[in-house]
């Protein structure tokens, strides 16, 4: 008889009942929606601070993260069967140089990062940034794809030679011809205005270290997982490595990360206060409408919780209608930002934070976080907005209550 009841005084006032679950319904589709659009931001931070440059991982020589000292490497053949593991996706051999790149009458400082170009590509995600030319191909013999800014400065385009000169280990001064193959341009201007990828072997003939690396840069399968994993891998590697993840290489980042669910709960909060406020408003003039209803039905033998019931049980089926219309259409939302997004980039640029990229577009991520917290947060919002009206109808009397114009 209660579930009766509910069901009928939902729908007394049609437009006042509809008003009241559009509100909830967009609130909580909105939400999902802003909530995607944040995890795709953040999606896209993390990946460009780790994807286009660093990996999930970096293995190398104890030390060298901190100073970068040419002579702290340690040899290619040192045994690291550890990284065949099934959360692995990839794992790249670099060695690293500073010098000076020269074209014609223009020089620039610049970071040379040698690598094996396929191997590279497990890893970082460069070859997808290409503005022009191609990518590095294993046949290379001293190919370069640099970023865009520093093609700017040095006025190069694919198929200009240009002179690197460095230190080389021995003690000599180490210079050599490079071929422009590609340009890439990624938004992060410290990479687009220094970095340079060449063939591993050439820059191990220049530097005169042959058989030498700096780092092994790894890619996983769950970059939120990268400091657990990295702390399994140190123990199963030689003393002499050291496992870094990319919160050690990026505290901003990982900052950024830990805040994320402190800011998504602020959100939620915000939103869903100005929903309940609306519920409550709702409510009490419902049950202030229906006073001289709830003055009979006491009287005639309804208990004040069974009325309280009543109330609560009309907020959850109004929750649970909001909830099934506001998700699916929060979840259509997102799969429309996740596969067409809103590019911004004729109005704005790319802003480099923390060590991550933010692109100037808006696209969404779908994860279940997103969905079942604005679901279950809507229910109980529902039931504590519906509280108050509920509890003030119970404590009627039913002789005043009847007797109420």
């Amino acid at each position: 008889m209660l579930w009766q009841l509910a069901l009928r005084n939902i729908w007394r006032n049609r437009r006042r009942t509809l008003l009241t679950l559009s509100a909830m319904v967009v609130s909580s589709a909105l939400l999902i929606l802003c909530l995607g659009v944040f995890s795709g931001m953040l999606k896209d931070m993390l990946a460009s601070a780790t994807e286009q440059y660093f990996g999930h991982l970096v293995i190398s020589a104890e030390g060298y993260q901190d100073n970068r000292d040419m002579f702290a490497n340690f040899s290619d053949e040192t045994d690291l069967g550890v990284l065949q593991q099934e959360q692995v996706l990839g794992s790249s051999p670099r060695l690293r140089s500073f010098g000076l790149l020269s074209h014609q009458n223009n020089s620039s400082p610049v970071e040379l990062l040698g690598v094996l170009p396929e191997r590279e590509q497990q890893v970082t995600s460069l070859q997808e940034h290409l503005k022009t030319g191609s990518y590095l191909q294993s046949e290379d013999q001293n190919g370069a794809v640099i970023g865009a800014g520093l093609a700017r400065r040095l006025a190069v385009q694919p198929g200009d030679q240009l002179v690197f000169v460095t230190q080389a280990a021995d003690g000599s001064i180490g210079n050599d011809l490079l071929l422009v193959r590609g340009i890439f341009s990624t938004g992060d201007q410290g990479h687009d205005n220094s970095l340079v990828l060449v063939p591993l072997d050439w820059l191990r003939q220049l530097l005169v270290l042959p058989g030498t690396l700096h780092e092994i840069a790894v890619r996983i399968e769950h970059p939120v997982l990268a400091a657990t994993f990295a702390e399994s891998l140190q123990q199963q590697l030689p003393a002499a490595l050291e496992v870094l993840d990319w919160g050690q290489m990026l505290p901003e980042m990982r900052e950024v990360v830990a805040s994320y669910d402190v800011s998504r709960m602020i959100i939620v909060i915000i939103l869903y206060i100005a929903t309940a406020l609306g519920i409550i408003n709702t409510f009490f003039m419902s049950v202030m409408e229906r006073t001289r209803e709830f003055g009979v039905l006491m009287a005639v033998g309804m208990r004040p919780g069974q009325v309280r019931l009543m109330v609560l049980l009309e907020t959850l089926v109004m929750g649970l209608i909001a909830l099934v219309v506001g998700v699916g259409l929060g979840i259509l939302l997102s799969l429309y930002m996740a596969y067409v997004g809103v590019d911004l980039s004729g109005s704005l640029t790319p802003i480099t934070y923390a060590g991550g990229t933010i692109l100037p577009r808006l696209h969404a991520v779908l994860e279940p976080a997103n969905i079942i917290i604005p679901a279950i947060l809507l229910l109980l919002v529902c039931l504590l907005a519906g509280f108050l009206p509920a509890n003030r109808a119970a404590r009627m009397q039913p002789v005043v209550a009847i007797r109420q114009e």
